[in-house]
């Protein structure tokens, strides 16, 4: 059980928490300011946040913060010692907002693995994972960081130090970066000298992935609708030493940052989070129907906008972090209808044009991805 000086400091997180502030950026906030407390103190503070959200339809609602927070890791515990000591058909009714079952099929071992607590996944540079894993597996870390057979750079971290703190971390030896974000860079398979661009490159960690396959060389547009996230990205670069890429303000609307034609176009477009609640509990409770039929409209719109923007021979890669049916197929059928020029391609070699990456399949986030290629 968790001690109450860590429950008191997990109660104040959460009643901070509101539309304004999720869980995560309450978290960030609080332990920012929580100076006196050490990394394993802060790491626990965390967990029981997390857990919390995990469980929340469980714990008695009048309850004290702190005891719905024991109770929550009381199920934490016993899920972690027998998962199936919970039954499925209890986990699809408490588990996940109802409205979700409309959307998606919800298989008990899919269930299962939201309620688990997240693997974290780091991303080498290319070619250099069992080097990373070898510099992690020391010290009073030992046998903590291993790659992973379905990414050739893919490290699974299981240590407790802070890996910002860690030489390889300021070398730029690495990213924090889930594993089913770095099989969508695979899934572009972008190669050097060619020009990309990234539609919605966010704080840049699948832009920075793209740079490294091409090896520095050609060049890769990122464009985002907010100039902090770009900022953040340009940080992240000049750490990693990757400089060949530009940057460009875009709100996704027709009116396109650049008439440049590329080699390669990835839309990983905003969307529902659906994949990512294992990691992110508390959206689970925050996400509507509604919000996913508004995603799927502005997801369907970004593909439309851009894809006049291929080169002969040139391939678009759809990706979301979500499992919805409105999302993925919902928005991947009507784009080929409207673009019989555009031809399915095969996400990866040898593949389906479209895959969907289940989180209990892959100890990661869900993904969706689509690709197609214009002829040439």
């Amino acid at each position: 059980m968790l001690d109450s000086a860590i429950l008191n400091h997990a109660a104040q997180v959460l009643a901070s928490v509101g539309h304004d502030l999720p869980a995560d950026a309450a978290l960030r906030r609080y332990l920012y300011g929580a100076k006196r407390l050490g990394g394993g103190e802060k790491r626990r503070v965390s967990r029981a946040v997390f857990a919390y959200f995990r469980w929340r339809q469980w714990v008695e609602p009048r309850a004290s913060g702190q005891k719905q927070l024991e109770q929550a890791w009381a199920l934490h515990e016993r899920f972690t010692t027998d998962s199936k000591s919970i039954k499925a058909e209890t986990l699809a009714a408490r588990a996940v907002p109802t409205w979700l079952a409309a959307e998606m099929e919800l298989p008990p071992e899919f269930l299962r693995q939201l309620q688990r607590e997240p693997t974290l996944w780091l991303r080498a540079r290319p070619g250099t994972a069992a080097k990373l894993a070898r510099e992690l597996n020391v010290g009073v870390d030992r046998s903590v960081a291993e790659p992973s057979g379905r990414a050739p750079d893919a490290v699974r971290y299981t240590g407790t130090q802070d890996l910002f703190l860690t030489p390889a971390f300021h070398a730029g030896s690495f990213e924090i970066q889930d594993l089913a974000s770095q099989l969508v860079g695979l899934a572009c398979a972008p190669q050097p000298g060619q020009t990309w661009w990234d539609a919605c490159a966010g704080e840049g960690g699948k832009l920075l992935h793209l740079a490294d396959l091409m090896g520095n060389k050609g060049t890769v547009w990122a464009t985002d609708r907010s100039e902090r996230r770009l900022q953040i990205l340009k940080r992240r670069a000049a750490r990693a030493q990757l400089f060949n890429y530009r940057t460009a303000l875009w709100d996704g609307s027709a009116k396109l940052p650049t008439k440049t034609k590329f080699d390669g176009i990835l839309v990983d477009a905003p969307c529902s989070g659906v994949g990512t609640w294992q990691r992110n509990p508390h959206a689970r409770w925050t996400t509507s129907a509604e919000d996913v039929r508004e995603l799927a409209a502005r997801q369907l719109s970004l593909l439309q906008h851009v894809a006049a923007s291929l080169k002969p021979g040139g391939r678009l890669v759809y990706s979301v972090c979500t499992l919805t049916r409105a999302e993925t197929t919902g928005v991947a059928d009507p784009f080929s209808a409207s673009h019989p020029d555009l031809i399915p391609d095969a996400v990866f070699a040898g593949g389906e044009a479209r895959v969907t990456l289940w989180p209990q399949e892959l100890d990661a986030n869900g993904m969706f991805i689509a690709a197609w290629r214009k002829p040439k």
